[in-house]
């Protein structure tokens, strides 16, 4: 019996690539006799409501073409439905498809969708915020310094792939200034001022930086980072490290684990609420509570 595809797609993706990549793919499936939908949302909102409609009626597999934030839009159609969530990255950072070794070839991408092999993995209930109730997302949630970098990011006219989140920090240390934050882990508390708060499903966000180097999509538990005040010339020693996941050795990087986080944070220095974002994609305003959900994706591998 042929295979049943949705293929959610982000046409604007990296300057159209997406709508490039998306083509291929579904050349791909047709060819092997596959029954293919493509979905493309006026705005974020409209892809979200077309991957929940499209997940209601059980495809074989869900298919997101773009970016972190489009994988993130099929997740909330997909997640706890049992529909296996395939991904051809085609985005800035691609964060979700490198932890788990997922390259941007459509006729690969077309093979997993083909074959069906799927994964369990983990993902994170996510509360609060202005996504309301049933938000999840499979990657990191940023809080503070690296949540005002992904805004500026988001900002640019243009992308330049991993580069715009080094151009991002750059522009964002002139002014940032440390945030009174609150992280209780399974009721473990850590009050105290900081520059960023990361609660990682996975490991890495930004185009790479491990800034989460132990958190696992298989064992049912969030890793919390909270790096403590400091200034500008120490914290500068963090970015390079985060790259590689050293810079927990730091002395002022805390890490934490556990199956429920729950941040918040004073309003920053210039008035201003602060942020939260979860696979590149704004959540809202902290405080935020969030879960592990072991399990809750099959994604196709």
């Amino acid at each position: 019996m042929p295979r049943s595809i949705a293929v959610l797609v982000n046409p604007s993706s990296r300057g159209g690539r997406a709508a490039v990549a998306a083509r291929r793919l579904l050349a791909e499936l047709r060819s092997a006799g596959a029954h293919t939908t493509v979905l493309v949302g006026r705005s974020a909102a409209d892809s979200a409501r077309l991957a929940r409609e499209a997940a209601e009626k059980g495809p074989d597999a869900l298919v997101a073409v773009g970016g972190d934030g489009l994988v993130n839009t099929a997740l909330q159609g997909v997640v706890g439905t049992g529909v296996p969530l395939g991904v051809l990255p085609a985005g800035t950072g691609n964060d979700i498809a490198r932890e788990f070794g997922i390259g941007p070839s459509p006729a690969e991408a077309a093979r997993r969708a083909l074959r069906g092999y799927a994964v369990e993995v983990d993902a994170v209930s996510c509360a609060g915020g202005e996504r309301g109730p049933g938000f999840h997302y499979l990657s990191v949630l940023a809080c503070g310094f690296d949540a005002r970098v992904n805004e500026r990011v988001n900002g640019f006219r243009l992308s330049l792939g991993s580069a715009s989140y080094l151009a991002g920090i750059a522009a964002e240390l002139r002014s940032f200034r440390p945030v009174p934050f609150r992280l209780e882990v399974d009721g473990h508390v850590v009050e105290a001022e900081g520059m960023l708060a990361a609660v990682g499903n996975t490991r890495s966000y930004g185009g790479g930086v491990r800034v989460c180097p132990g958190a696992r999509s298989d064992d049912g538990l969030l890793e919390a980072v909270f790096v403590h005040a400091v200034g500008v010339a120490d914290f500068l020693r963090f970015f390079p490290r985060a790259l590689t996941g050293s810079h927990v050795e730091l002395d002022e990087v805390e890490v934490l684990t556990g199956r429920r986080v729950v941040v918040e944070a004073e309003p920053a220095a210039d008035g201003r609420p602060v942020p939260g974002y979860a696979d590149g994609e704004r959540v809202g305003a902290l405080p935020l509570v969030c879960e592990a959900v072991p399990g809750a994706v099959r994604l196709l591998q």
